[in-house]
């Protein structure tokens, strides 16, 4: 029953409802939607009290801390809490991902935030989420015969479930030796790479000494914040046209690359509203249509994604997205000479920073009103020269007042999700 599951669900994706105007994509909205509303009206406690005085424009929003003390409540299977944490919490220590939960996948993430998530998934939607993932990323030209290499934080029979004879899963634990992870990969040569781009830099560096050139067909980023320096030096070490990327998350797979580069929302399964940040960017707010094990509804994300303005040349309707910049909660503030503060987009300052040299790693922490801290892999007067030069400039662009920059060396941490740009400081009002 599984494989017929993913099956149908790779036709209808990749063939039978491709999505062309946006009338099309209305219309399968809202029947997906009024469905999905009756649906929680019978069976999520939670969603089911709210919903006879309000109607589905009128919910509160949700986050990750009412998902986490509403759990047993939003939840349509049954499952407590504290059950599902405590075999989610046993499996990561053990490092041993195969134990499920009655025909339930369960499973943590800790988000760009850094705030712990917890995340059960039906076979059926297990099932939806291959054949869409499949249908979404394989090469066009070729459908057999590849091999998927998945670099996790942690593994889940969610992803095991896509092995076949016609495609390949290898799990890489990102916690192990990275030497044996890429002596491993070298051995198996897979046609698809799918890591964080904190490990794709790491398999890069390999490319560049000589020892991986195993290069796939196509490169995918995911669970971190592609900025545009990683993108180009991964690009050109691993010999690929483009890396792409995959927004998935706890609340859901949100998001693809296609053929073209181009990210578009995940729109035929997913509603997703804005919350305006700028002219430009936006938060999305958003509810899965046929997630019903552990709903997701107006779900804020908090992240900031910066919408393309020109259509995609792929002739999807699904809304194109030019960049997925990082967490709202990691603006930085800058002072404008006539005291006003302005938002900086974390996108503004990794692109200021492209144009420094003299360091390969870098991390951008502000730590007060005007101030600061810049870590680098190689700090030295010229870097800090390069970097500072950079950061004055874009001031100067934005009429503001020149930060205070201090310097400090730059710390990997392999058990937290790479952020280029972190907010610290406690005023984050704009």
């Amino acid at each position: 029953m599984g494989k017929l599951r993913i099956l149908r669900e790779f036709a209808m994706v990749r063939w039978l409802r491709p999505m062309r105007t946006r009338a099309s994509i209305d219309r399968r909205q809202r029947r997906l939607l009024a469905a999905h509303v009756r649906f929680l009206r019978r069976r999520s406690p939670y969603f089911g009290e709210l919903l006879k005085t309000r109607s589905f424009a009128d919910l509160p929003l949700m986050d990750k801390s009412i998902m986490m003390s509403r759990f047993d409540e939003i939840n349509t299977v049954g499952v407590a809490r504290d059950d599902a944490l405590a075999l989610a919490i046993a499996n990561e220590r053990a490092r041993e991902f195969s134990t499920d939960l009655g025909p339930n996948s369960v499973g943590l993430s800790s988000g760009t935030s850094g705030h712990r998530g917890l995340f059960i998934v039906s076979d059926a939607e297990r099932d939806a989420w291959v054949g869409t993932v499949l249908a979404r990323t394989l090469p066009r030209r070729m459908l057999l015969g590849h091999r998927i290499a998945l670099f996790l934080r942690a593994d889940n029979t969610l992803y095991e479930s896509v092995a076949s004879k016609a495609v390949s899963f290898r799990y890489f634990d990102v916690y192990a030796d990275m030497d044996e992870n890429i002596a491993r990969l070298r051995e198996y040569r897979p046609t698809i790479l799918v890591a964080p781009p904190s490990v794709l830099r790491v398999i890069a560096r390999a490319a560049d000494s000589g020892r991986f050139d195993a290069f796939p067909q196509k490169v995918y980023s995911v669970a971190e914040v592609l900025e545009l320096s990683d993108e180009q030096r991964i690009r050109k070490s691993l010999a690929q046209t483009r890396i792409h990327q995959l927004y998935q998350c706890t609340e859901g797979f949100l998001a693809h690359t296609c053929e073209h580069g181009v990210i578009h929302l995940n729109e035929d399964g997913v509603l997703v509203e804005r919350e305006e940040l700028d002219g430009e960017r936006f938060t999305p707010i958003v509810t899965d249509l046929r997630r019903r094990a552990q709903p997701i509804v107006r779900y804020r994300l908090g992240d900031v994604l910066r919408e393309r303005r020109e259509p995609c040349p792929c002739g999807s309707a699904l809304t194109a997205i030019e960049r997925i910049e990082g967490r709202e909660g990691d603006t930085l503030v800058f002072r404008r000479l006539d005291g006003r503060s302005i938002p900086v987009f974390a996108d503004v300052i990794t692109r200021a920073l492209i144009h420094a040299e003299g360091f390969d790693e870098y991390r951008v922490t502000q730590t007060g009103e005007s101030r600061l801290e810049i870590a680098l892999d190689t700090v030295d007067d010229r870097s800090r020269r390069r970097v500072t030069d950079e950061v004055d400039a874009l001031a100067d662009r934005l009429h503001c007042e020149r930060p205070e920059l201090v310097f400090v060396d730059y710390v990997s941490d392999g058990a937290v999700k790479l952020r280029r740009v972190v907010q610290e400081w406690g005023d984050r009002r704009w």
